[in-house]
């Protein structure tokens, strides 16, 4: 079976690699769910540094930053076949709602996932509001019309 080469495919890959080396972050895929009292939020991070992921909290604006440093293309003797993964900054910003426990985050970093663990807070709970039965005493009383 003979292999044609297709010249446009590689112009395309050229042209998309040349356009897409933008300068500013780029956005990370993340899943997020709730767990009970906590939210769950997975980002896809693979080859990710850990010690370059940084989260913030500033008020109700979540942000998670991360590094992904590629090997460096100017070493002696490496050539290039293919360079497809992504590289530099990521970024992504979520606003989340009054009722998050912002002081409980908590986060880690396994197997390219970083995992952030966001609680509610105590007063966003659910919570049953006790009924009391009224006694004589305590009951509202009627007034007549001529006291």
């Amino acid at each position: 079976m003979p292999v044609t080469w297709d010249p446009f495919r590689d112009l395309d890959r050229l042209a998309a690699s040349m356009l897409d080396s933008r300068q500013g972050p780029r956005m990370m895929p993340i899943d997020l769910h709730r767990d009970g009292d906590h939210y769950v939020l997975s980002a896809d991070l693979p080859g990710v540094d850990p010690g370059s992921i940084d989260i913030d909290i500033d008020g109700q604006l979540l942000t998670i930053r991360a590094e992904r440093t590629l090997r460096d293309s100017d070493s002696e003797g490496v050539q290039w076949l293919a360079h497809e993964r992504p590289s530099g900054s990521f970024l992504r910003q979520l606003t989340v709602g009054d009722g998050i426990d912002t002081a409980a985050i908590s986060a880690h970093y396994d197997n390219g996932v970083l995992s952030v663990i966001i609680p509610v807070s105590e007063r966003a709970k659910p919570r049953k509001v006790e009924v009391r039965a009224s006694t004589p005493e305590s009951a509202p009383r009627e007034v007549a019309a001529g006291e």
